[in-house]
């Protein structure tokens, strides 16, 4: 093997560790913004990587270059849900738990951008254009295994979850998964057991 090809093995390794630690700060980010807003310290977020602080400004300049990278990161996941026959509530369940987590890192995103408004609204017609289409079909999954209502639209659901994430902007003690959870609790369909 030559100089070169080690030379290019190495490198394509520190371009993979760079990605993975990328990745790691973003999944860190996002449970540290979930919890506590997106003014969190960069520490915070460091420590819940298991990285140091220099490795999250290498990857992510400025606050909010992190932010974005985060939206987008979750937004990445969300699309990419898969909908499962077999148990369609719990999939809802476990998407739109993830919708609000990133609900709830989305509503200081427009303070993150500052002035950029025509940004926000790019980043925010994104996320619409690209999971209105996944919670339909998880919906439509739920129907069809007669556990869901078909009464719901996509959209609709996801102005209805994102209202219900705003007071998690403002009341350090509100339980927006709650919340969340008890809107879910009014789309599932009640087996009927007949008249007695």
């Amino acid at each position: 093997m030559s100089s070169a090809d080690d030379e290019a093995g190495a490198g394509r390794r520190k371009r993979s560790d760079a990605r993975r630690n990328a990745q790691t700060v973003l999944d860190a980010a996002a449970t540290v913004f979930a919890r506590a807003g997106v003014d969190a310290p960069v520490r915070d977020i460091a420590a819940e990587a298991g990285v140091g602080m220099g490795t999250v400004y290498r990857h992510f300049p400025t606050r909010p270059d992190l932010v974005v990278a985060v939206f987008r990161h979750q937004v990445d996941g969300l699309a990419a849900a898969t909908v499962t026959t077999e148990a369609p509530e719990e999939a809802l369940r476990a998407w739109v738990g993830g919708f609000t987590d990133f609900l709830v890192t989305k509503h200081g995103l427009a303070e993150a951008l500052h002035s950029d408004q025509a940004g926000f609204e790019s980043l925010h017609a994104e996320f619409v254009d690209r999971l209105v289409p996944v919670l339909g079909e998880l919906l439509r999954a739920g129907v069809e295994a007669g556990r869901v209502r078909a009464d719901v639209r996509p959209l609709e659901l996801m102005i209805a979850i994102g209202n219900l994430c705003i007071g998690a902007a403002t009341f350090p003690d509100y339980r927006a998964r709650h919340m969340v959870g008890v809107l879910l609790a009014g789309l599932s369909v009640q087996p009927d057991h007949g008249s007695e």
